[in-house]
């Protein structure tokens, strides 16, 4: 895993406009602690948030960049909900700059870096499974997609959820319908277009 915040860490805060920069050393080891603890986290969840693979890492860098700068800000035990709500303007970010009209996964482009390599019997078996996820996913409203990738794939509680995103659990809950609706109408145009294929090749 390379961090480069890590290597460099910027200094934070800043003084009045026309004076000097109050500058703040940043507490590396919590610094350290919060990466050494999230980076998978946060790496899924930008991969989940429709970040390519590709740009994943550079997507992780900005995030903890943010992170680093605003560190004194961050209240203790916040760590996490605060790298997820930057991940999801991030990712909506590299989202839209890219313009690109859909994504198409590779075999394990959702695999962790911290996690074992899967097996190639399991990668065969979940290779269709994920693009179809992934596709699906990516199409859906960044919010919708923020709760959606919470609830259903890091399996939190619409509570956990709610503290994590700052917003009501009703909204959690509403958000999470429209996005089940919207993804299993996605999925399933999906599915039938990949059937459709494979009866014409």
């Amino acid at each position: 895993m390379t961090v480069d915040v890590l290597e460099n860490p910027p200094l934070e805060g800043g003084g009045p406009m026309g004076s000097a920069p109050a500058v703040r050393p940043v507490d590396t080891a919590r610094l350290r602690r919060i990466v050494t603890e999230d980076y998978g986290f946060l790496w899924r969840s930008l991969r989940r948030l429709g970040v390519p693979e590709a740009d994943t890492d550079d997507g992780v860098q900005r995030v903890l960049g943010v992170l680093a700068r605003r560190l004194h800000e961050i209240a203790a035990g916040a760590e996490r909900a605060f790298l997820f709500q930057t991940a999801v303007r991030v990712a909506s970010e590299m989202r839209r700059s890219q313009r690109r009209s859909r994504l198409t996964l590779a075999d394990g482009d959702l695999h962790d870096p911290h996690d074992e390599a899967p097996g190639p019997d399991a990668v065969l078996e979940q290779q269709q499974a994920r693009r179809l996820l992934d596709q699906a996913i990516d199409e859906l409203d960044i919010d919708l997609a923020a709760v959606f990738v919470l609830f259903e794939l890091e399996e939190m509680t619409t509570a956990q959820i709610a503290v994590l995103l700052a917003i009501p659990p009703g909204t959690v809950s509403t958000r999470l319908r429209r996005a089940r609706e919207e993804f299993k109408k996605t999925a399933n145009r999906l599915r039938a277009r990949h059937d459709a294929t494979r009866r014409n090749a």
